[in-house]
């Protein structure tokens, strides 16, 4: 009898017993007064006037105005820089960050520098506590609660400069683990701390025999890859004749959906996939029940959350947001709309782009899906499409013709006879090219109203090439490196577009 796991998840569900209701809406007023108060004597709080803010009737709206957007590019250049740069404290947060986040996303060339405070680390792992917690939703037998959380992230051997550390988010939060958690935690300390993804994977093949995993967490590209690599080395029909306890994927950094078909196709039993919303400047959201696909703001700890009204006319050029875009708190979000998400945090960063896009699907729980990102909707001709379309488009051709396709990117391409959305889609079946663009088109045109417009006017239609999954992998590695954060662009530029033609030529002719 597991009488460990049966104390774990006993505790696990009495704490639902001694939780408050909910209100996210003061909850999150609570986090903005604290976050001004801590920071009321920094350089930014000075110059922004917290302690007015915080002295005035209606607080939210007061730092709404006050205080202007920032994306990374301009509080890196009148703020972090003299951080990272001159180890200057009390700049945006008190003290100095004993970390940085490296972080290039999905359009970055040169990695950012995001600081990560302590307060953040405490941020980040009360938030992990909060969706271990969560697990009592879930109908998960007390065994669970003793096996193996294998977490495929970045490496946790850091880069040592001045009086701070840099990596990757998930390396950070990885070498920050709580030592009750340590058993657990596979592929252990000295595993996680090889940099180089292919031997770190090998290590992770030789040592998967001698583990009894029951969760996995990590992006979902790359903990594919690792698993395809264990089940070839080891010969298996599925992941679950070598861990035959596994019952939990935690997914993030993207959409799950693409990868959905491609993942189940690995199991040899029902998987439970749990979503989450860890980005380099906190751990933002979880799914918190079973019976939705949305994830619950953390609207408690370290994060104000803001909204702005997503349309193509806010955001400018360069990706920044327009000053004069509209915000919005919790209070007076409405279902099914896109808003850009803005934050302030304990790490320092105010009014913070993040660059996604979101949509709510339960006000009352600040339950939200992501719906994209603010340079990927693909609008060069009028079509205005989220990534959260475009995946749902890919899921379609997934099931119309019986294949799985966990990669594509896509780009509005202006040929001779006018603009045409080429994709590329990742799959290793044999499909022809025109039935997949006629696919494609005709969903799209059913799906969303801007894009049948846009389709009689300048988009002149849809073409489609067939490349490996690996394509995408080493195109990540080439620009980018294996594993980690590391997330394929869905929307290219044209620019970026013909590098990426290129280079699957060049993998197509060697």
């Amino acid at each position: 009898m597991p009488i460990l796991g049966q104390l774990i998840k006993g505790l696990i569900q009495a704490s639902d017993l001694v939780t408050a209701e909910r209100n996210p809406i003061l909850e999150q007023r609570e986090v903005l007064k604290k976050l001004l108060g801590k920071a009321v004597n920094t350089e930014f709080g000075r110059k922004y006037g917290f302690r007015d803010i915080l002295a005035s009737e209606n607080i939210e709206q007061q730092f709404a105005q006050r205080v202007p957007f920032f994306d990374y590019a301009r509080i890196d250049k009148e703020w972090w820089h003299r951080q990272h740069n001159t180890q200057t404290p009390d700049v945006t947060w008190p003290g100095n960050p004993d970390y940085y986040a490296l972080s290039s996303g999905t359009t970055g060339k040169k990695s950012k520098r995001i600081p990560v405070t302590d307060d953040m680390i405490k941020a980040i792992q009360k938030a992990g506590i909060q969706q271990v917690l969560a697990l009592r939703n879930f109908d998960l037998p007390a065994d669970f609660f003793e096996k193996g959380i294998l977490m495929l992230g970045s490496s946790t051997d850091l880069i040592e400069r001045e009086d701070h550390l840099e990596g990757e988010i998930s390396g950070i939060s990885a070498s920050n683990i709580p030592s009750w958690f340590r058993g657990y935690y596979k592929p252990g300390e000295e595993i996680a701390q090889i940099d180089n993804w292919d031997r770190r994977v090998a290590k992770i093949v030789k040592e998967a025999p001698n583990w009894d995993i029951g969760a996995l967490s990590g992006i979902p590209s790359w903990i594919e890859l690792m698993l395809q690599e264990v089940i070839e080395a080891h010969q298996l029909s599925d992941i679950h004749e070598i861990w035959p306890n596994l019952r939990v994927y935690t997914s993030g950094g993207v959409a799950f959906g693409p990868y959905e078909k491609s993942f189940h196709a690995l199991m040899g039993k029902p998987v439970t996939v749990i979503d989450t919303y860890l980005a380099s400047e906190g751990f933002i959201a979880f799914q918190s029940r079973p019976d939705t696909d949305a994830m619950q703001l953390i609207t408690d700890n370290g994060i104000y959350f803001e909204f702005v009204p997503f349309d193509e006319s806010i955001i400018n050029e360069n990706g920044s947001l327009s000053q004069n875009a509209k915000t919005l708190n919790l209070q007076q979000v409405k279902k099914n709309q896109d808003y850009v998400l803005i934050m302030s945090t304990v790490a320092g960063a105010w009014r913070y782009l993040i660059g996604d896009t979101i949509e709510f699907t339960d006000i009352d729980r600040a339950e939200i899906r992501i719906t994209g990102r603010t340079k990927f909707f693909l609008n060069t001709v009028g079509s205005q499409l989220s990534v959260n379309k475009l995946n749902a488009a890919v899921h379609h051709l997934e099931q119309e013709f019986n294949v799985q396709i966990p990669e594509y990117t896509l780009c509005a391409k202006k040929f001779n006879d006018g603009f045409y959305h080429s994709w590329y889609l990742g799959t290793e079946a044999e499909v022809s090219n025109t039935e997949l663009a006629e696919a494609l088109d005709t969903f799209l045109k059913g799906a969303n109203k801007n894009y049948r417009v846009a389709r009689s006017k300048a988009l002149q239609g849809v073409k489609a090439q067939t490349v490996a999954p690996d394509v995408f992998h080493e195109w990540s590695a080439e620009h980018k490196k294996k594993g980690g954060q590391v997330k394929m662009e869905r929307v290219m530029g044209e620019e970026k577009f013909a590098e990426w033609e290129d280079f699957v030529h060049r993998l197509s002719v060697n």
